[in-house]
């Protein structure tokens, strides 16, 4: 079915961030700023671990999928963001709404489930560490991964399923700075009453069941880590304390906007802001500076480039 077909409406009227001309040209030279200087520092962790042998354990593996994951899921707002900033009229296509939509999902879907991959990495590691390269291995890894992205997938093609079946006939007038399900679901022109229960237990059921399972393995690992006596204990709560400092940088938002019926509270645009544009740059930098493997490779990298 084409997509013209089951919708009257052509393209929506983003409504942005905010009215006034002030803070809209702070906040793009704050993302624009922002944007320049973090995005590289995101693809130089990725050629690190990459160019590196030394870090090939599954936690770097990881660590550089969530980069590149996180690389990737930042080009879906902000660029766009940035342009509308400077346009008269801020108007995205229907098709476009939905593509936007869907990769939003199937990279914020995605990187849930590596959390929780990560998690269980560092389970393994520490409350299993003589079976750690036995399970841990890297066919396993790979597996994980796909098993990741195909969640990703089947997420956000639900999302999609659900919308493109709802009839748009008018008003298009989208109050966000983005296409997302929460504001697209309220404009369609019948009872969605059904839809967004569905919805909300597709992305906000999940996203709270994930969230709550993360911190209740992170609760036990920092249990058995803070019981041990071992020479690697202040290593392992530096990287669990910054695991958890992203989960809660990523499950914060998405709970706040997806765990309750799809009505607008004042908070909803700076939430989504945060959660869409300024954390997902964030994330493996916060990383980084806590783990000092790859912080050390990452000087070497650049020694040898400056010596060169």
């Amino acid at each position: 079915m084409e997509l013209e077909n089951s919708t009257a409406v052509k393209e929506f009227i983003l409504l942005g961030l905010t009215q006034s001309q002030n803070i809209q040209l702070l906040v793009f030279v704050l993302i624009l700023i922002f944007y320049l200087i973090i995005l590289p520092g995101n693809f130089l962790i990725i050629f690190t671990i990459r160019s590196d042998p030394g870090l090939t354990a599954p936690l770097y593996f990881f660590l550089g999928n969530l980069a590149f994951l996180d690389a990737s899921y930042s080009f879906i707002v902000a660029p766009r963001m940035l342009v509308d900033f400077l346009s008269e009229k801020k108007v995205i296509s229907y098709r476009g709404c939905i593509t936007q939509l869907f990769f939003l999902h199937f990279l914020g879907g995605g990187e849930g489930l590596l959390l929780v991959v990560m998690a269980f990495d560092r389970y393994i590691a520490i409350c299993r560490p003589l079976h750690y390269s036995t399970v841990m291995n890297p066919r396993a890894c790979y597996v994980l991964l796909l098993a990741l992205w195909l969640g990703g997938f089947v997420h956000s093609i639900i999302q999609v399923a659900l919308i493109l079946h709802l009839p748009f006939c008018g008003p298009n007038r989208l109050d966000n700075f983005f296409c997302d399900v929460p504001q697209v679901i309220k404009l369609a022109c019948t009872d969605t009453f059904m839809v967004e229960l569905l919805m909300v237990f597709n992305s906000g059921l999940l996203t709270l069941l994930c969230f709550l399972g993360l911190l209740s393995s992170y609760a036990v690992i920092l249990c058995r880590v803070h019981g041990s006596a071992s020479q690697g204990k202040s290593k392992a709560l530096s990287t669990c304390t910054t695991h958890i400092i992203i989960i809660l940088l990523m499950f914060g938002p998405a709970i706040f906007i997806y765990t309750r019926p799809f009505r607008a509270l004042p908070a909803d645009k700076v939430v989504s802001f945060f959660h869409t544009v300024i954390f997902p740059l964030m994330n493996p930098v916060i990383y980084t500076l806590r783990n000092q493997e790859v912080k050390s490779s990452m000087k070497r990298l650049l020694s040898r480039h400056v010596v060169c």
